[in-house]
């Protein structure tokens, strides 16, 4: 679908506020409809997507963040539980693995009722905490996947905060 096919309206549409936070940003990003974009960010451990999509019938910007780490199957209970001590030490949005395709997404949606109209701020925050959430975790779905360690022993490499650098 071509940009000029899709109907921009800001003031109804949420995922305008994205687009041109991506756009003023010089972000890598697509409009794959009037409901959905994805934009693209690199990260210190991987590269995410984040795609925002408005779900009108419930009137809620839903935000997939998702990095290339595909879960195998051997691996999935260790790390379904590292998901949950995970899910726990947070306050805003969720992980989830996806078990159709193996894949750890992060999940959040801001709920816009009766016409409420995303801010940039609010988008911007969105999509930083994303990004960052994943940033800090990353290292322990590797520690689970390819190290062969335990979620609870994953999770405390996670926890630990070192201050400046070596």
């Amino acid at each position: 679908m071509s940009q000029l096919d899709i109907p921009l309206d800001s003031s109804s549409n949420p995922i305008t506020v994205v687009e041109e936070i991506a756009a003023f940003n010089d972000w890598t990003f697509e409009r794959s409809g009037a409901d959905e974009v994805t934009i693209l960010s690199k990260g210190r451990w991987s590269d995410y997507e984040v795609a925002f999509t408005w779900m009108a019938e419930i009137e809620a910007l839903h935000l997939a963040c998702a990095f290339d780490m595909k879960i195998p199957e051997a691996r999935r209970a260790d790390v379904q539980r590292l998901i949950a001590m995970i899910n726990e030490q947070m306050w805003v949005g969720h992980f989830d693995l996806w078990t159709s395709s193996g894949l750890i997404m992060y999940r959040q949606a801001l709920v816009l009722p009766n016409g409420m109209v995303a801010s940039e701020s609010q988008c911007e925050t969105m999509f930083a905490s994303a990004v960052e959430t994943c940033e800090r975790y990353y290292p322990a779905f590797q520690f689970v996947v390819w190290a062969g360690k335990t979620a609870a022993e994953a999770m405390s490499a996670a926890l630990f905060d070192t201050v400046g650098e070596a």
